[in-house]
């Protein structure tokens, strides 16, 4: 038996009430690629982070070639053993690459640091590892996979054979992958493994030879990916229970007018989209973080700001990159942020639910207090917010009913438009429920609704959800989706391999 170069056994994280990680566990076997994957949620950063030595098990052990793993305040010993190449860098751009690689650790002559030693320190250490980048590059010149490249390269100088590739491909074009793969193969040929972590489970069959699959906090399987077809691999991320349950389609009025239509929409998160939405429709956006559709929602409320394409609200054209703007074309919003974007937390209840309708609640912008009051007891009535009374401040309530005050707002104005982003994120199940009744009253109200999620139960309620990846939608599915079909797709699994 090899020993394992990295092992976590039982893994248990909590977060104060959530259990982030509640059984996890890695096995990855010297110069191998091992996959790992799941669902957002799944665990996976909460296993890396642990891995990595940025925290600490609440319970389990892990270890590095048998012995147990460092302390955490012992980084040096930490970055022997392992390191981490995250989606975002690592590197100051503004050094060069040689900076980079022996940062805080620059070779010293007489009490200075030597640059002809950390030129030529560096172009060895490039050179060993193959490694084709100029050491006086500027790192912010370099294109993305040199630049990983130059992080990998640091952490093998520090003496560490495991490497966290983390969403690594996130970035780069076809022709960036494949060069970046090659250059895994070199280094695992020279002695290096990797733990690679990607929504591409095409990538996972074309780099890695082992799978580990996280699900809700808890290991379900490692496999060699050899053994386990597409199919099976994208049934142990979905889970099949949820999967029997068909969903409530509902026959859209094909003759309902359109409210929203988007024609061409483009930014720097998505290209080329074109969207409608009917009356009392409710289209669903999924894809992974990354994919463009919160941007893509958030362009009709006015938080961002496509650079081309028009869209239509109810025969009229939206106004792009303004809040304000937007709200009185006619769209209400719960923003993803409902900490600096949904709510005023030194402000009450009442004031919250009532900001974007004050207008109308009074003349001359004096607004009656007692007639704002009693709109919000109607509206805390209506969304049963559990609160003492409109006067109490936003900042007492819990997550769920901090919600519900962002979705009182928002229906507040009887929007034409309802966008809600990520509406139940950190939500109580009870919450959840009574915010996602609200959807389908708003939807028999004739409004038409744009849901961005990642939880697959707020999509069940829509009428049909888009999928989106790398800012392109690139599926359709009606009600009556299984999860699984619909997390091949945001996961950007080709279906035409099986």
């Amino acid at each position: 038996m090899t020993t394992a170069l990295v092992e976590a056994q039982g893994i248990v994280k909590r977060y104060g009430p959530t259990t982030a990680l509640a059984d996890g566990r890695l096995t990855v076997l010297p110069r191998e690629s091992h996959a790992l994957v799941g669902r957002n949620g799944a665990g996976k950063s909460t296993l890396v982070s642990i891995l990595t030595g940025l925290q600490s098990p609440d319970e389990g052990t892990v270890r590095f070639d048998g012995e147990p793993a460092p302390a955490l305040a012992d980084r040096d010993a930490w970055r022997r053993r392992v390191a981490c190449v995250y989606q975002k860098p690592t590197v100051v751009p503004e050094l060069t690459v040689a900076e980079n690689l022996f940062i805080n650790r620059q070779p010293l002559h007489r009490g200075f640091i030597s640059w002809r030693t950390l030129r030529r320190d560096a172009a060895e250490l490039l050179g060993t590892w193959d490694v084709h980048v100029d050491p006086e590059a500027r790192t912010s010149d370099l294109k993305v996979e040199d630049r990983q490249m130059v992080e990998i390269a640091r952490a093998l100088s520090f003496g560490a054979r495991f490497i966290v590739l983390d969403e690594p491909t996130a970035q780069l074009d076809n022709r960036e992958i494949e060069r970046l793969f090659t250059r895994m193969r070199a280094l695992q040929e020279s002695g290096v493994t990797f733990l690679f972590i990607s929504h591409h489970l095409q990538e996972v069959y074309e780099v890695c030879q082992t799978v580990t699959v996280l699900r809700d906090a808890r290991w379900i399987t490692t496999a060699p990916v050899a053994n386990l077809p597409r199919a099976a691999l994208v049934e142990a991320m979905a889970g099949e229970t949820v999967t029997e349950q068909a969903v409530r389609g509902r026959d859209v009025d094909e003759k309902a007018p359109v409210l929203l239509d988007a024609r061409g929409l483009t930014s720097d998160a998505y290209q080329d989209i074109d969207l409608t939405v009917r009356r009392g429709e409710v289209v669903g956006l999924a894809g992974i973080s990354g994919s463009g559709k919160i941007e893509l929602a958030e362009s009709f409320t006015g938080l961002h700001t496509p650079t081309s394409g028009t869209a239509r609200l109810d025969g009229k054209q939206l106004p792009f990159g303004d809040v304000q703007a937007a709200l009185r074309a006619g769209v209400g919003c719960v923003p993803r942020d409902r900490h600096g974007q949904g709510l005023v937390f030194g402000m009450s209840i009442g004031d919250n639910a009532t900001m974007s309708v004050l207008d109308r609640l009074g003349r001359f912008g004096f607004v009656g207090s007692d007639r704002k009051r009693g709109f919000a007891a109607e509206l805390i009535d209506r969304l049963d917010i559990h609160t003492e009374g409109p006067d109490q401040p936003v900042s007492d309530l819990s997550g769920g009913n901090a919600q519900k005050v962002v979705m009182a707002r928002a229906l507040a104005s009887d929007p034409t438009l309802l966008v809600l982003i990520n509406p139940t994120a950190g939500v109580d199940v009870k919450s959840k429920e009574s915010l996602l009744a609200h959807v389908d009253s708003a939807r028999d109200d004739g409004t038409a609704v744009l849901v961005v999620s990642d939880e697959l139960d707020d999509l069940r309620r829509c009428d049909r959800v888009l999928v989106l990846f790398h800012g392109r939608v690139v599926a359709e599915h009606a009600a009556g989706w299984r999860d699984h079909e619909l997390i091949a797709s945001i996961e950007g699994v080709d279906h035409h391999h099986g």
